[in-house]
């Protein structure tokens, strides 16, 4: 493993998003950075090839990500391409969304306090989920079903005839309204193979409602919900270190990316292979 950087030094890259979002968190994160820190580099990358240079140059700085969920898959992504996740534990401060998968990672969700915890916590390892096109993921993936796309019902109009004339106005009228877009469909269910180490757990003759991967005590947690036959049809759970899903073209969500149509994809676990700096 590379020796991993844990200077006083930092390298604080602040997203785009989050100073167009809330520049006033911005300022009050660089700010407890700044005055906590021995040196505190400040980077104001414009786009996503000026936050990868950043991270490339950091040196020996430990980076703090400024910014939301997805600030923190790209600066994750980036280091993992790099085969440079080992060398140094990242820190997040939340601005912007909702900021889901930062609470789940136990990141606290005010700035002061997660700035402190940027200069004060301790570095947790945590695990990853790669999958077979060099993606990660750090919470957890989705499949859930394919919902039907709204029908357009377009509205009739018929030609008048001369006795109809005095309609005319009338008829203007309703060809000029928009069309009405039908109630959505209830989503159809999915076939799908899940296989957990080789073993299948669910074959494409069982539909599901969904299946959700996530990275648990050095495991990959699965867990298929199928469609209930008569009687409620009770999760399907198992944990394995490499999970393949295989069938129909499918959609899935892996943190907050939505990524597909794809037949398969596999997702292998690695025991902590990324660090992060949570409250002590």
């Amino acid at each position: 493993m590379t020796e991993v950087a844990t200077s006083d030094q930092l390298l604080v890259v602040i997203d785009p998003l989050a100073r167009h979002t809330d520049s006033e968190s911005v300022r009050i994160a660089k700010d407890v950075l700044s005055a906590g820190a021995a040196s505190a580099k400040v980077c104001l990358p414009q786009g996503p090839e000026e936050f990868a240079r950043a991270l490339e140059r950091r040196g020996s700085r430990r980076p703090v990500v400024v910014g939301d969920d997805r600030a923190l898959l790209r600066a994750v992504s980036l280091l993992h391409r790099q085969r440079e996740l080992d060398a140094c534990a990242l820190s997040l401060v939340p601005v912007g969304d909702a900021g889901v998968l930062a609470r789940s990672l136990g990141v606290p969700t005010g700035t002061v306090a997660a700035a402190r915890a940027a200069l004060d916590g301790a570095e947790r390892w945590l695990d990853l989920l790669v999958d077979d096109s060099d993606g990660v993921v750090l919470g957890a993936v989705g499949i859930p079903p394919v919902p039907v796309a709204p029908t357009v019902i377009e509205p009739t109009v018929m030609t008048p005839s001369s006795w109809l004339r005095t309609c005319q106005s009338f008829v203007r009228t309703l060809a000029t309204r928009p069309p009405r877009l039908a109630s959505p469909a209830a989503p159809e269910p999915s076939r799908l193979r899940v296989e957990v180490d080789g073993a299948t757990l669910v074959d494409l003759d069982q539909p599901v409602e969904a299946v959700s991967v996530a990275p648990n005590g050095g495991g990959a947690a699965v867990e298929v919900r199928p469609v209930p036959a008569g009687t409620e049809a009770e999760p399907l759970r198992a944990v394995g270190r490499r999970v393949t899903v295989s069938g129909p073209t499918f959609r899935y969500r892996a943190d907050s990316v939505v990524t597909g149509p794809v037949r398969t994809r596999t997702w292998t676990v690695r025991e902590g292979a990324w660090g992060l700096t949570l409250p002590g």
